[in-house]
């Protein structure tokens, strides 16, 4: 069967690895930010300290696209439904003044099957994409994540720790992945991935960590306030979740799908099967409705349910 894109390129960063301020919008609930995705920033701030993985990113970059391009050419080399399970710890980081940053087992819960649900295209609201030709885009990534069942030290775990911190919130700076800064050590990325998840300053909803960086803050961090609502630790138009499914995107080497170039139409978010976007959507729309822009100026238009996209949590619902 043909391979989506943007799967065999998920595919192809975890091959590799295993071997802007916001602006805010006034809701019934206040002032609640703009998707604030600290990603590319933090990415720049990485590259900027330590350019050599700026190369080592080059590399990983360079190794997906030729994985492509062999899978386009002899699609029969990848075995089918080669389904990658990935074992997840959620580090949890409260301060005591503030007892709802820490999530109850349950949001965590809830949280880990929507980032199923959306990785292996279990999502229900995936049949909104009725746009010419983006039905049959619409992959099943073949990934899985379950809670770790066993922690470093090999004693029993239920995949969840809980630290209680002094600190009022945490930046991009990483500082809520070191137990020395008020937050919690990473487990071994080679064994787990990890989510941290705490309050964060500036309007973040979360960040991700792109492939090739420091082993000792892999993973991803998510505002404990947009994960999942119905478990009351989500924040409408942000409580379904998909601040998660985003970031995750990232940590397997994916941009954002405008290729944050500035409205210009000249990035790339290195998919081909996704039309080119000039900036990000904000909002939700219709299912089926057709938004373009410069870059994309006729039907179907962007695609802006995509979960690369920044559209509220219930407009985002595939990955190509």
């Amino acid at each position: 069967m043909k391979k989506h894109l943007l799967s065999i390129l998920i595919t192809a960063f975890l091959i590799s690895i295993l071997t802007a301020n916001p602006s805010f919008a006034q809701t019934s609930q206040g002032f609640i930010p703009n998707r604030g995705c600290g990603t590319m920033e933090h990415k720049a701030k990485e590259e900027k300290a330590n350019p050599s993985v700026r190369e080592t990113r080059k590399k990983i970059e360079q190794e997906a696209k030729l994985y492509i391009e062999n899978q386009v050419k002899s699609p029969g080399n990848k075995k089918a439904g080669a389904v990658i399970t990935i074992p997840v710890v959620f580090h949890v980081i409260y301060n005591a003044s503030t007892p709802t940053e820490n999530v109850s087992d349950a949001c965590i819960q809830a949280q880990l099957k929507v980032i199923n649900d959306d990785f292996r295209k279990l999502n229900a609201d995936w049949s909104n994409v009725t746009q010419t030709g983006w039905n049959a885009l619409v992959a099943d990534c073949e990934i899985e994540f379950c809670l770790a069942v066993r922690d470093p030290n090999g004693n029993p775990t239920n995949g969840i720790t809980r630290t209680v911190t002094t600190a009022a919130d945490f930046d991009d700076s990483d500082s809520m992945k070191y137990t020395a800064q008020g937050g919690h050590d990473v487990w071994d990325r080679d064994q787990y991935f990890n989510i941290w998840v705490c309050d964060l300053s500036g309007g973040l909803l979360g960040y991700a960590q792109f492939p090739g960086g420091d082993a000792a803050t892999d993973g991803l961090a998510i505002d404990y306030q947009f994960m999942i609502g119905a478990q009351g630790c989500g924040t409408a138009p942000y409580d379904k979740g998909r601040t998660s499914t985003h970031e995750l995107g990232h940590c397997f080497g994916l941009y954002h799908i405008w290729g944050d170039d500035g409205a210009d139409c000249s990035g790339t978010d290195d998919v081909a099967d996704t039309p080119n976007q000039s900036e990000e959507h904000y909002g939700c729309f219709a299912a089926g409705s057709v938004q373009t822009d410069s870059c994309s100026p006729s039907a179907p238009g962007t695609m802006w349910m995509n979960y690369m996209d920044y559209t509220d949590d219930a407009c985002m619902y595939m990955f190509t």
